[in-house]
């Protein structure tokens, strides 16, 4: 059976394997572009920096590190499904071609251009790159489009909409009602005085004006049909794609996520290419925008992401954005389970791990990872009592209650020495904490014989967490 609502932290070459043949309706994918270049990103209020890469050096190296999971993609896509690729410059020639060879060249839909940025760069010699390109690939002539239309700009209105019906102050335009092919004698005839080669019968022609859909401006004018701006769609949505801006800094909708893209990006992609109940697949999910228009334009979905930051950030997102359940409304599956996987994994990735795992021994409270892998003073994440987290996470200031919260110091090492727990004192005595919780894989005699002296002399508090305590869940620690 195939599991929607669920996010697969792991390889997507090995997680698409284990899908189906044709179950899936819309595939969208954003994967890492190759652009050569650093991604300095913040992370939450403390503005801390950590550097994301995307590159992987020659372009055919990427193609090759593609190829077997576009194939994946396209053999879990249904034959009436859709296919869309974002990537940019540095690499669109080269998997629109790939594209070409999977899907074949007959399932090249259309090329979309994004206008994602203003100009930038005007010094340089050359023209800005301010777009990226989204491919959209069928599999079979019976893929499902729902047109989409934006609204028309107020000059248009102004210049094509000026007129105004009295009584109901429906806005309208005039339309030609003369036929262009002038060999039609059975639809020549007078009509208000006019003799024409109408469009229509004289009967059709005489109910619409007995309805008010036509009018005569004056006598002897050439009569014309009422177009009514509210009947109209608007203007349809093309391939140039300028009116959604991206992610600024200063964004509501901003995560802080390196990459992430707008959610009317995603919501327009959704919306045209899949109906309410289809599933929809992300195979490179990032912080979750494709899961969150999914959910919210009541699609089903599934996430992959090899990253459990990122696979912790998009759980995070659908329940504080789409109110759900984890456990209930959605599941997260395949994040590390043996000590093994996790030695694998990098710091950074590994101390967002310990973090938000130790929540499963802790009672009475709640651990939260920072946002910043650099400059954090020794603390790698907080715990607050419940209480106080329950408040946080509402977003209430709780002025004086805000300041209890529980220094996290984690150390990806065999065993963590008195060095390590030297160091945590005197960030727990900087931070002015009482109390605190050390997380490695072990923890040597020396680490050990210190962490109760600590207590003994001076009133420091160190909790030792293993790994496998974490892991096994068979130990609780009071906040």
């Amino acid at each position: 059976m195939l599991q929607t609502q669920t996010i697969f932290c792991g390889d997507n070459l090995q997680k698409l394997r284990e899908l189906p043949d044709e179950c899936v309706d819309l595939i969208y994918i954003d994967p890492p572009f190759n652009s050569n270049r650093d991604y300095e990103t913040f992370w939450g209020d403390t503005k801390e920096k950590r550097a994301f890469e995307d590159r992987f050096g020659a372009v055919e190296h990427y193609i090759a590190w593609m190829r077997p999971r576009v194939s994946e993609l396209y053999r879990v896509l249904k034959k009436t499904g859709s296919f869309y690729f974002h990537c940019d410059w540095h690499a669109d020639a080269y998997v629109r071609v790939m594209l070409d060879q999977e899907f074949g060249a007959n399932g090249f839909n259309t090329h979309i251009i994004w206008r994602r940025t203003n100009a930038k760069g005007l010094a340089s010699k050359s023209f800005p790159n301010n777009h990226d390109s989204i491919f959209f690939y069928t599999k079979g002539k019976e893929h499902t489009f729902n047109r989409l239309y934006l609204p028309h700009s107020q000059k248009y209105l102004d210049d094509f909409y000026k007129h105004v019906e009295p009584g109901t102050n429906r806005r309208y335009r005039l339309g030609d009602l003369t036929n262009p092919n002038k060999n039609r004698p059975n639809l020549t005839y007078e009509f208000l005085g006019v003799t024409r080669v109408w469009r229509w019968t004289r009967e059709r022609m005489q109910e619409a004006y007995e309805n008010g859909l036509i009018i005569q401006t004056k006598a002897g004018a050439v009569p014309a049909l009422k177009r009514y701006l509210d009947e109209q769609e608007g203007t349809p949505i093309d391939s140039i794609w300028s009116d959604i801006p991206p992610i600024q800094p200063q964004s509501k909708e901003g995560l802080g996520y390196p990459t992430q893209k707008p959610l009317a990006l995603l919501n327009r992609i959704i919306e045209a290419s899949s109906n309410r109940g289809d599933v929809v697949l992300d195979a490179f999910c990032g912080c979750g925008t494709t899961l969150h228009a999914a959910q919210n334009l009541g699609r089903k979905w599934i996430g992959i992401d090899i990253s459990p930051t990122a696979c912790r950030v998009m759980a995070d997102r659908l329940i504080d954005k789409c109110r759900l359940r984890e456990g209930e409304d959605f599941y997260l599956r395949d994040l590390p389970k043996t000590s093994e996987q996790l030695r694998k994994y990098p710091p950074f990735e590994f101390e967002n791990w310990a973090v938000t795992a130790l929540n499963t021994v802790l009672v009475n409270g709640h651990a939260i990872a920072n946002k910043a892998q650099v400059r954090d003073m020794g603390i790698d994440g907080r715990v607050y009592p419940a209480t106080v987290a329950k408040e946080r996470q509402k977003g209430r200031n709780l002025f004086g209650e805000m300041d209890r919260w529980f220094p996290v110091q984690v150390k990806q090492k065999d065993k963590a020495g008195r060095p390590d727990i030297d160091m945590f004192e005197t960030a727990m005595k900087r931070q002015g904490r009482e109390k605190g919780f050390f997380i490695s894989f072990d923890f040597t005699s020396d680490a050990i014989r210190e962490i109760s002296r600590a207590l003994r002399e001076e009133g420091l508090e160190i909790i030792p967490v293993t790994v496998s305590e974490i892991l096994d869940e068979e130990h609780s620690y009071k906040v």
